[in-house]
């Protein structure tokens, strides 16, 4: 038997941001494009843990920017997609078109 790891739905957000923003993608950017779309208010301890997890389980890349004096002399740190993250990312959506395949009219509305 095949033991596939699913992504959460926050984890599977963030990533689907990532790959959105390309090399773009950094903290407060992840952050605002999640609120902006999906109207999700994620707290900075909240986004961080959960890119911390995503680059620890290998599904996400850190590189760091170019100190930047506008904040204090600190760099960015910027996310990428690792190919490990782009398969858990495609069988999870995969997963979710299998289970909703056939269910929506379950969902219309009487």
């Amino acid at each position: 038997m095949n033991k596939t790891t699913y992504l959460g739905e926050l984890e599977q957000m963030i990533l689907l941001v990532v790959l959105g923003q390309g090399d773009d993608a950094y903290g407060i950017s992840i952050r605002n494009e999640l609120d902006k779309r999906v109207g999700r208010k994620l707290s900075r301890s909240a986004a961080y843990t959960t890119l911390e997890r995503l680059v620890s389980k290998g599904y996400l890349l850190t590189r760091m920017g170019d100190p930047d004096a506008r904040r204090g002399g600190r760099a960015k740190r910027y996310y990428g997609l690792s190919a490990k993250g782009r398969a858990a990312l495609r069988a999870s959506g995969r997963a979710l078109f299998e289970l909703w395949a056939g269910h929506e009219h379950l969902l219309e509305e009487a």
